[in-house]
Parts: C-alpha cells; structure tokens; sequence
C-alpha cells in the first residue's frame, strides 16, 4: 500500500503527461503482477464494487473520532470529498502504520466486507484505520468509496505500459479493452500471453474526435474530405466473429443483450468489426435521444417493447473483415469496403449505412450543417479521405463540426458546493425560467464559468441563501446567465415537462433582470424543431 500511496502523491504532484507516464512505468517495473493490474484496472474505471454504505462510513467516522455527526458532516461539505474527510477526521494512528499489506491485499480484505453484517463491516473498518498511516487510509477509504479520480487518462496508462513492456500502443490498447476485471485475469493472460478466446469477443480501441476550431479552408480542399451527419446516440462497435454477435459501447460496456436485434446479422455470411452509433430508427426516421434512453440498461427487453423502440447501427467505418484488420487503410478504402459489406446485406433491419454527403465547396457543406436538426442530427462529422483508423483522442483526420447550440437566458435557484480543488466553491447550479407567475427549474448545468465569477457567485450565494439542504442552497433568484443545450424532449420525469440534453452556461448575464429571462413557452417552442 505504501508503494501505492507514493505513486498516487507523484502524480497529485504534477500535470505533466510526460511526468505521469514516466511515473507510472516506473511503478509498473517496480510493483507486483497483481498490484499493477489493480493500478490498471482502477485507472481504467474497472474499480471493486462498492461494499459499505457512505452513511454507515459517515457514522462509523464520527464515532472513532469522537465528534458529533452534524460536524462532520459540515467538514464533509466543506471539504467535497468522504475519502478525505475520513483521513482528516480520524485521530493520529500511534500504531506502526500496516502499509507493508500490498494494494491487491486490501482491496481483496474490501471484497471480502460484502459477506459481512453491519456490525462486523464496522469492526473491520475501524481495524483497517486503526493500522494505516494517514495517506495510506485516505487511499483506503477510496477503495471502499469507488472515488478514484486521478486525472490520469488511459492514454497515460497506455504509454507508460508500452514503454515498460517494450510493446507497441496500439497492442497494449486493444489488450485493454472488453470487460476484464483483476477478478477474471492476471497481468501475464492481459498484457504477456496472447489469448484467442478473448480476442474473439474484443473490440478495438475508439478513434475519437476533437470539434472543428479552425476555419474550414485551413484544413484542405473539399474534394480531400468526406463529410457525413453526427448523430445522437450511443456510440459502438459491433462485432460478429466466428459466429457469434458482440456489441461494445465507446465506455467499454459489453451491452449485446439489450439488442438482441442484432443477432439477426448472425445470418451474414462475413465476419466483421463496425463502427457505428446506435439509434432508434422508426418509420425510416432517426428518433430522438430520450427514446434510446429507455431502452439503456434493460437486461431483456419484451419483444414489444422492443418493436416500439426498434435499435439500429448506423455505420460509419469498418476496422475488420474476415479477420484481417484494415483499420491502418485509408478513409476511402475503408469507405468502399463497408459499402460493399451493407449492400451485400442491405435487406438487414438492424443496420443503415451513413449517408456519405455529397458537396462540391465549404459553403453548401455548412448549410447542410445548419440543417442537420431538422432530421435529428447534432452537426456533421469531417473525415481526410487520406486518413486511417487511429487510437484515441486525434487532431487532423476526422472532426464533429456540430450545429449551433440553442440558448436561454434563466434564473439561478440552487447552487450546490464543489468537490475537491473547489469545495470551498459553489460551482453547480440549477437554473429556472418563467412559468406564469412561478419559477420553474429546468436544467442543472456546472461548466462554463471562469474561478474568479465562481468566487463572486459563491459570495453572492452566502449573502443569499434561503434554505440549505446539505450541500445545495437555494437562493434569492436575482442572477440571469444564459445557458447552452443540444436539443430538448418532453419529459414526464421533469416538473417542468421538458429536458435539454447537454447543458452549460455560456455566460452571467449581469446586463439582464430577472424580468427579462425566457418563459417555459420559448423552451417548448424548440421541441418540435428538434
């Protein structure tokens, strides 16, 4: 644990990919098999489940350091995070600090807490701090909390793996992929032994993508570019491999079983990996985000619920046919093979082939773009014909080129304290517009605000609080900022009726009464330009 401690404070230290890489293939030469698949697996948001309610640490905290719970929990809402406010709160450990116990021993001592009545989770608990140094029970009450927040990418994780094993990114990232967890493998089977069995089902690292910044004469001619509609879904990568179907979402969730309308590809004659997003499509149109929301997270859905609600794949790229990865091929030979995959199946329902967007200039592109919500697309995506398929977050080959967001001037109501660097901070607000005479919350947005105005904002929300619940104050509605959102749906969820989808602020607008902010009508008026 001590070994784990010092790397997670070397890398608190710095903001330097280049440091953290070297830091992190430093432990990784130095750490246990074990331990170093945990760092991975953590890093990677493959973290233990949760075994101890954060009420009961709450509690049990309290307790072992002889305050009342009400002051803890004001420290709690000051501090932003439980891990830490348990490190701080707990007296000084007298006891040499059991540190010597590994990451993989404690964490393994944190699984077994799941078979344990509350009462002897307690006793197990306290025990643990009682023997840990203050960093080292900071990192423990992280393991049991599921907190880890590193600012450490897996791209970070990437390199530094790469540069310790001596293999190529692109291997150790695709070896990363799929649902593996430390419980289901080792370091070797993951990183040092090839294993077909899992190769079947493993999908490829995502290519993702920057939005366009430049002018769009900077990147090149129009007739070295492909264009085609970004559409709002969930993107995936669907695999059929030695006849079985596999869908993968771009968070590394393996979710097949929530579409079984795919297995009808299991009839196709190729083998193949797609890139795609996966929509609802009805009546030959492309529906709204909020319809394959409820289809999200149902293990098996009825058939008609599923013929209400029918999924597609939408295709924007092929990584793999028959076996052979193509991903290193340019845009426009990867383009005529997943072309010539679809229309050899295009009588398949639960596939549509991307509409490759015909233009001659930059111009008529970007009126297409300004278009593209009439049929519930977010904007358009650019591609390099020259380009291939790469791993990771890349500038040059491909950009999402979105339409322009829908804004509304609205009304502060809550505000809720930060987390972390900003706990003293309020920086999370819930925003309102007019309803008639009331006021009526519609969106809860917390990016967009420099540190400076959420210093002035959080003095203005000390002056004007009128009731706190925890954490959350509502206040005197007397600030107006205007807010940015994709798109809005009906909502039978929300008081309000409605719900925007992707909120931020753009801007305080301390030019503006409240008087002036829109109503609940302005908000409706846009659902039916979605």
């Amino acid at each position: 644990m001590k070994l784990f401690a010092a790397l997670f404070e070397k890398l608190e230290s710095t903001n330097s990919t280049k440091a953290k890489t070297k830091i992190l293939a430093n432990f990784f030469a130095e750490a246990s098999p074990s331990d170093a698949l945990w760092v991975i697996a953590l890093f990677s948001r493959k973290r233990p489940k949760r075994t101890v309610k954060t009420s009961q640490l709450r509690a049990w905290a309290a307790e072992e350091a002889d305050i009342p719970l009400w002051l803890f929990e004001e420290t709690y809402d000051v501090v932003g995070d439980l891990a830490e406010t348990i490190a701080k709160v707990l007296p000084k450990n007298n006891q040499k600090s059991n540190g010597e116990k590994s990451l993989s021993e404690w964490i393994s001592y944190n699984q077994a807490l799941a078979k344990l009545e509350d009462d002897k989770k307690e006793i197990a608990i306290k025990k643990a701090w009682k023997e840990l140094g203050r960093s080292e029970r900071f990192l423990f009450n992280k393991l049991i909390t599921g907190g880890f927040r590193m600012g450490v990418s897996q791209k970070t994780i990437v390199k530094a793996l790469a540069q310790q094993l001596d293999q190529e990114e692109n291997e150790i990232a695709h070896k990363l992929m799929g649902n593996w967890t430390p419980d289901t493998t080792t370091f070797d089977e993951l990183l040092l032994t090839d294993n077909p069995t899992a190769a079947q089902s493993k999908p490829y690292p995502f290519y993702l993508t920057y939005a366009l910044d430049v002018e769009l004469d900077k990147i090149g001619q129009p007739e070295d570019w492909m264009a085609e509609y970004k559409w709002d879904g969930i993107r995936g990568q669907l695999i059929k491999r030695e006849g079985q179907v596999y869908l993968w979402s771009r968070g590394e969730e393996l979710i097949t079983h929530q579409f079984p309308e795919f297995e009808t590809l299991l009839e196709l004659e190729d083998d193949f990996v797609v890139d795609g997003e996966i929509l609802i499509f009805k009546e030959g149109k492309v529906q709204n985000f909020n319809i394959l929301q409820k289809r999200l997270g149902r293990k098996s859905p009825s058939k008609k619920f599923i013929a209400e609600r029918p999924a597609i794949i939408m295709l924007y790229d092929i990584l793999e046919i028959n076996g052979e990865d193509i991903r290193h091929k340019n845009q426009t030979d990867r383009r005529e093979k997943l072309e010539e995959l679809y229309f050899k199946n295009e009588e398949n329902s639960a596939w549509q082939l991307s509409e490759n967007i015909k233009f001659t200039d930059w111009t008529s592109l970007e009126k297409i773009r300004e278009e593209a919500r009439s049929i519930n697309a977010e904007g358009l995506m650019l591609k390099s014909k020259s380009g291939a398929y790469k791993t990771g977050r890349k500038k040059g080959d491909w950009y999402k080129w979105k339409h322009d967001p829908l804004t509304l001037d609205v009304v502060m109501l809550y505000a809720q304290r930060g987390h972390g660097r900003r706990a003293n901070l309020f920086s999370d607000f819930t925003f309102a517009v007019k309803s008639g005479d009331k006021l009526v919350p519609i969106a809860k947005a917390y990016s967009g605000l420099t540190d400076a105005e959420l210093v002035e904002i959080s003095k203005f929300v000390r002056a004007n609080t009128i009731e706190r619940f925890g954490p959350v104050s509502s206040v005197s509605p007397k600030l107006v900022f205007e807010i940015a959102f994709e798109a809005v749906f009906e909502s039978s969820r929300h008081k309000s009726g409605v719900a925007v989808r992707f909120p931020r602020i753009l801007r305080w607008r301390k030019d503006k009464k409240v008087d002036e902010i829109n109503a609940l009508g302005d908000l409706k008026k846009l659902i039916s330009n979605n």
